[in-house]
């Protein structure tokens, strides 16, 4: 499922550097590339531009979703298999001594917010 997903992501990301490359940034287009009039005649100049940038939106669309929905089906959920956080996980834990007393003063003081 991984692959598929990441297959029509592809897919998806040459559709839409195609359809960029059919627009026109002075608004020409699909239009002037099939010859002028006889295309603005069988699709129209002002649908033209609606189409590809619809088609546009909607390929952006769909892979950012199919991008997003990858890190739900990710085929390696065991987590990371790095070979030195193996290692560290391995080592052996370091002595804590449990009697290890941080306050420096020899004598044991009231608490600071008791009434004295």
């Amino acid at each position: 499922m991984y692959t598929f997903v990441i297959g029509l992501i592809i897919f998806f990301a040459i559709l839409l550097v195609l359809v960029i490359l059919a627009q026109n940034a002075k608004g020409g287009g699909l239009t002037s590339q099939f010859g002028g009039s006889s295309a603005s005649n069988i699709i129209g100049v002002k649908k033209t531009g609606d189409l590809l940038e619809k088609l546009t939106w909607g390929f952006a669309i769909v892979i950012m979703v199919l991008s997003m929905s990858t890190a739900y089906i990710q085929p390696n959920q065991g987590g990371p298999t790095d070979d030195i956080l193996d290692r560290a996980g391995q080592q052996a834990p370091v002595n804590v001594n449990p009697n290890f007393n941080l306050d420096t003063n020899d004598t044991e003081s009231a608490p600071a917010d008791s009434a004295q």
